[in-house]
């Protein structure tokens, strides 16, 4: 027996000695939440909103844990059960402001629900309709003015939200905002709106074709020829909405093509914000295609493509792309999707941007390359004035469209507009420092 306790005692005292004595990995902190760029940035997309009240760190970390990248319904499983958690609170709050709150948090999650599921997932419809109706919900409850609007469009209608400023804002440019190739216009108001209120700014939000419930309820696809609904919107809004001021539209995303290419044709537009820039589309979405891809495909090498498009190596950014393209553009395959984008460029028109142009970029974007920057700024030859604005990963602003550092980008706006676009008898920020 006292051979076993001895036995025993040495066991206890070598496995504690091999907890304190043997090397452990270092606890470092890990700035991302997946491996895979699509799935992170989605995640941080969501973290970006917690600024204007659209999420909260802890939700986004419950929803993330343990997901797979690639996992489309895994991710919808964890955003709709955060979802379902914000309008359950919602429901059982009394304070006002709370229940508003917790009503955007839950339109955000259901977004981001919706985000990797295939364009024809029966699941779509449902999880759209809880995103919209969480975030009117919510402005209603917390008293944020705004006003729908109907916009024709030949034998359709587009969408847009006018949120009227404070007093004073007739004083200041009205704000124009688009977003992208995924964009919806609600999640607008927190990357622009709210802090365009904060400074005393009106903005006016639109959906056109590819987007949105344009998209999803009309399928309507894109157009490059962006002047025909941006100036649809202006043209129904302005009926109604006389503005005395300047006009600045600003383009989320693909909305860096999208906006400026409707400034080439509109001289409305005073001022336009490619945030982030979008030069050339046809280059960015054939970048990483291998050059013998576009031989076989012309050289009739159907069935090879097929199965290559089948079995060959694909990461889940990859696969949601082709899908988005192919439902958005209205291609017809993967391929379809490059021919559709080669049309989105700003090459042609460029110099006919006569407006003052903020150009926003990311150095370490991961959809669009940093040298479309210098490719835009120099084709806006008949600009009143170009700016550029680079971020890097140092000022955290490396993402596309600088998302998760809202605030940095926001700087860089509202400086530019009070440079370009003062108030009366506002200082310039030249003159203030």
């Amino acid at each position: 027996m006292r051979k076993v306790l001895i036995a025993a005692a040495i066991v206890v005292v070598a496995a504690i000695a091999w907890h304190v004595l043997s090397p452990r990995p270092e606890d470092r902190g890990n700035p991302r939440y997946f491996a895979d760029q699509t799935y992170n940035f989605e995640t941080i997309r969501v973290l970006n909103d917690i600024a204007a009240v659209g999420g909260d760190s802890a939700d986004v970390a419950l929803a993330v844990a343990g997901l797979k990248a690639g996992d489309a319904q895994g991710w919808y499983q964890a955003w709709s059960a955060a979802g379902d958690r914000a309008m359950a609170l919602a429901h059982r709050t009394v304070d006002p402001i709370s229940k508003g709150h917790a009503l955007l948090r839950a339109h955000n999650d259901y977004r981001a629900a919706e985000f990797f599921l295939a364009p024809d997932d029966p699941q779509r419809p449902g999880v759209w309709k809880k995103n919209i109706d969480a975030f009117y919900q919510g402005l209603d409850v917390l008293g944020v003015a705004y006003q729908r609007i109907r916009v024709p469009y030949g034998h359709n209608h587009l969408n847009a939200v006018y949120y009227p400023g404070p007093a004073g804002a007739d004083k200041k440019p009205l704000l124009m905002v688009v977003g992208g190739y995924d964009s919806t216009m609600e999640e607008l108001y927190f990357h622009v709106v709210a802090a365009a209120h904060e400074r005393g700014y009106s903005v006016l939000t639109y959906e056109g074709p590819g987007q949105g419930s344009v998209l999803r309820e009309q399928g309507l696809t894109f157009t490059p020829a962006w002047e025909k609904p941006n100036g649809a919107v202006l043209d129904t809004f302005l009926a109604t909405h006389p503005v005395t001021g300047k006009i600045v539209l600003i383009g989320e995303s693909m909305g860096g093509y999208l906006a400026p290419r409707a400034a080439a044709f509109d001289p409305r537009i005073s001022g336009v914000v490619a945030y982030d820039v979008f030069f050339d589309a046809g280059a960015i979405a054939s970048r990483h295609v291998p050059p013998f891809v576009f031989w076989l495909r012309d050289h009739h090498y159907d069935a090879t493509l097929r199965y290559l498009a089948a079995h060959g190596p694909s990461d889940p950014g990859s696969t949601w792309a082709v899908q988005n393209g192919m439902w958005t553009l209205g291609a017809k395959d993967p391929l379809g999707v490059i021919d559709a984008f080669k049309a989105y460029t700003l090459a042609p028109v460029a110099s006919r941007i006569t407006s003052d142009v903020l150009i926003l970029a990311g150095a370490d974007d991961h959809f669009v390359p940093a040298d479309q920057a210098g490719m835009f700024a120099k084709s806006l030859t008949h600009a009143r004035s170009v700016t550029t604005v680079m971020f890097d990963r140092e000022s955290g602003g490396g993402e596309h469209c600088q998302m998760g550092a809202p605030s940095l980008w926001h700087a860089a706006l509202f400086d530019w507009l009070a440079a370009k676009f003062p108030s009366p008898g506002a200082a310039t920020p030249a003159q203030q420092n």
